[in-house]
């Protein structure tokens, strides 16, 4: 405990600090922002401060409560004695929904979810979703191209494809959409983001074969009635968010649009091309909410463009100027409906269509997908069920040699699963899942997940075992199949990809006596993939070979996560995932493409009550991937470095305003500047190809390599500064 000496002359506040069952809060902080003097209770929740004469303003906080705020004035008084009730912080009671389909606490939800609240991600202000969970533990955003600058998320070292990204619950962003998607979801739609590790088929079907990201947008009632954000960056990317609230007869309706635009063409390696793809882009998001009917309505549209810096929309599809050039048109509507308590309906329909050059190669591709799902709770003695029915259409069609004719799916599926809770500390989930797919048949997911806490420790033991499965769809997921000089080859019909996942997970938190809160959260995990469909480079080196592979893939390892909470002025995060994975075939281990060692993220918050000024400071370790070259001559490296990318802020609030100023990649990584490889012939009309189709190794082509924009492991752009507003009228 630390006493500051009260004078002999003067004013004293004395006083007692309780929360709302009347225990005494040893250690909580009082603080006189009039004479700028604080002071900490006692064991007793005692205090004594020193005051003067007139009217002095006290803030008691204490670390998981709300900071209560007191206008206290003194006339003639020696003393005043007080007492003080601070209400527990409602924001730390985090609800989460991606594990059983129902709402529980994170403490008591038998699956280990990571849950992320929207002011986690204000510390790196980002226009996107995809760049926004780049700073999360585990989670990699990987670009797979150099010059439109698609991309999609790891988790674990696993292929992006492999991770299912869900809105409310519901299977709006897949196939078709995963490649452009991902950046048309505004941050600023989002109210908390819950990541769930590993095979979730059993729910979700399929997709969920690697583990999910669930995006919870905003409840209306919840929001405020008018919110605009607007940020730029020094390289001229503008972001504006703009959010209202308002009634249509009972119901309340958020209205959210979000406006990006890039139109700077930069590039600073000197290798002839766009160093960012330069884009515009608006999303239209509105959501209806009542008493039991919750219906939202999305639309975007993109239009971009990356390749040589004199391209222009003339060239498009023509063979003097390389760009790739890509409009996208996109619409949403998804909701549920709330029967009863018990009975509810989850509905969703998206259509995406894609007109887009390669070059010269065309690529218009349209998708639809159709979702219905009814869950229905029940209890049996002390089981908890949920009884599932799904059915999920899915219509493609694009003007490939591969796709002759528009693509029908049918997948209609029944999931059963029992909770078994035994009092607070132990609970059993048995999950199965059957879907029948109509170009696949039969399939089975099961799942089995066990936790037990210790309240008396503050631990949490969970365990999980389970499968998944993912049908593959090469040219909505894979970007390289449709860049660059080379062919692609399918060499089978391929199957679906199978995982079976093994996971432990361990959560302790600790609680000083002066309100400090530490808490660490390990996971070890191990995946097995089977039907496993990797992309061949090396066999040839003008062509990408699709097959199933004859062999299994292990991806194992762990993590760990270490959160503090020093005080209501300072909180930090750092987190570490190890992971080794490897291909087994034909009793031969190699390494996968783009699959790091080990990551890690960090994030610390500190606020200074005396200038005002909240810092924040974010950045993430990525470890050596093993890059795809063109061949054994091919001069650029094998192996990508390990980078740091560190960003930094300040905000200041003013009244209703808040500003913001930062700098992003501080250390200024950037990818080799021969990262393109032959830059200056797009188009292969200097390459000389033998009768096998091989490029010929010559005076003017010694390394033997076609054009290539697929050697990509992260953004071009290096160090650059931002700056931004937010503005926000309260209820």
């Amino acid at each position: 405990m630390i006493f500051f000496s009260i004078p002999l002359n003067g004013q004293v506040l004395k006083g007692v600090v309780f929360d709302e069952n009347y225990n005494f809060l040893n250690g909580a902080t009082i603080y006189n922002s009039t004479l700028k003097k604080s002071i900490i209770t006692d064991s007793l929740g005692k205090f004594e401060i020193i005051s003067k004469k007139g009217e002095n303003k006290y803030t008691i906080s204490f670390v998981g409560f709300k900071a209560k705020v007191l206008n206290i004035k003194f006339e003639n008084e020696d003393f005043i004695e007080t007492e003080i009730i601070l209400n527990n912080d409602e924001s730390l009671d985090e609800i989460v929904v991606s594990g059983t389909l129902r709402s529980v606490s994170k403490l008591n939800s038998t699956i280990p979810i990571k849950l992320y609240k929207a002011g986690f991600f204000k510390a790196n202000p980002t226009p996107s979703i995809f760049e926004a969970i780049e700073n999360i533990n585990g989670i990699r955003t990987q670009l797979n191209c150099n010059v439109c600058n698609t991309g999609d998320i790891h988790i674990n070292g696993q292929d992006g494809a492999n991770t299912m990204v869900l809105i409310d619950g519901l299977p709006i962003v897949s196939g078709l959409s995963t490649v452009y998607g991902l950046t048309g979801i505004p941050q600023s739609l989002i109210e908390q983001i819950e990541i769930i590790k590993g095979p979730s088929s059993t729910l979700y079907g399929s997709e969920a074969i690697g583990g999910i990201i669930n995006l919870i947008t905003k409840v209306p009632e919840k929001v405020s009635p008018l919110s605009v954000e607007s940020f730029s960056s020094s390289w001229g990317e503008i972001n504006t968010d703009l959010g209202i609230k308002f009634l249509i007869g009972d119901k309340t309706n958020l209205l959210g649009i979000n406006h990006f635009l890039y139109q700077n063409p930069i590039d600073k390696n000197n290798d002839g091309f766009t160093d960012l793809t330069l884009q515009n882009r608006i999303s239209i998001f509105n959501k209806l909410s009542g008493k039991k009917n919750n219906i939202a309505f999305r639309y975007f549209y993109e239009d971009r463009w990356g390749g040589q810096t004199n391209w222009d929309r003339s060239e498009r599809g023509k063979d003097d100027v390389y760009g790739e050039s890509i409009y996208t048109n996109r619409v949403e509507v998804f909701g549920k409906y709330l029967y009863n308590d018990n009975l509810f309906f989850q509905y969703s329909f998206n259509q995406h269509y894609q007109d887009s050059y390669y070059g010269i190669l065309s690529f218009d591709a349209k998708q639809t997908i159709g979702f219905l799902q009814t869950v229905y709770n029940f209890k049996i003695r002390k089981g908890l069920y949920t009884l599932g029915l799904s059915y999920r259409y899915t219509g493609y069609d694009d003007n490939t040699p591969a796709t002759l004719k528009k693509e029908n799916t049918h997948l209609p599926g029944v999931f059963i699963q029992n909770e078994i809770i035994k009092g607070s500390e132990k609970s059993l989930l048995l999950g199965l899942r059957y879907d029948y797919n109509s170009n696949y048949g039969n399939v089975l997911t099961p799942r089995i997940n066990f936790k037990k806490s210790n309240e008396e420790k503050n631990s949490t033991l969970r365990m999980g075992f389970g499968s998944g499965y993912r049908i593959v769809n090469v040219f909505t997921e894979d970007h390289a199949a449709l860049t660059g000089a080379r062919d692609v080859f399918f060499s089978e019909n391929l199957s679906p990809e199978k995982s079976w996942n093994l996971n432990l997970n361990y959560v302790k938190d600790y609680y000083t006596k002066r309100g400090q809160i530490f808490k660490i959260d390990s996971s070890i995990f191990r995946t097995r993939f089977s039907n496993r469909i990797i992309p061949d480079y090396d066999s040839n080196p003008n062509q990408i070979v699709y097959s199933n592979l004859n062999g299994i893939v292990i991806s194992q390892g762990g993590s760990i996560d270490f959160f503090g909470r020093i005080s209501n002025n300072l909180d930090f995060q750092i987190g570490l995932t190890f992971i080794d994975t490897y291909i087994k075939e034909n009793n031969k281990k190699s390494i996968p493409y783009l699959t790091e060692k080990f990551s890690g993220s960090y994030k610390m918050v500190y606020y200074n009550n005396f200038i005002k000024l909240k810092f924040d400071i974010t950045g993430n370790i990525v470890g050596p991937m093993k890059l795809p070259l063109l061949s054994a001559l091919d001069p650029r490296p094998d192996y990508s470095p390990t980078f740091n990318i560190l960003n930094l802020q300040a905000t200041k609030k003013v009244s209703d305003f808040e500003f913001f100023i930062g700098v992003k990649n501080l250390f200024n990584f950037k990818p080799p500047l021969n990262s393109i490889a032959r830059a200056f012939d797009p188009f292969d009309k200097q390459v000389i190809f033998d009768n096998n189709g091989s490029p010929v190794v010559n005076e003017n082509n010694p390394f033997g390599l076609t054009f290539d924009p697929t050697y990509m492991f992260y953004s071009n752009q290096g160090i650059r500064s931002f700056f931004g507003l937010r503005y926000v009228i309260k209820n």
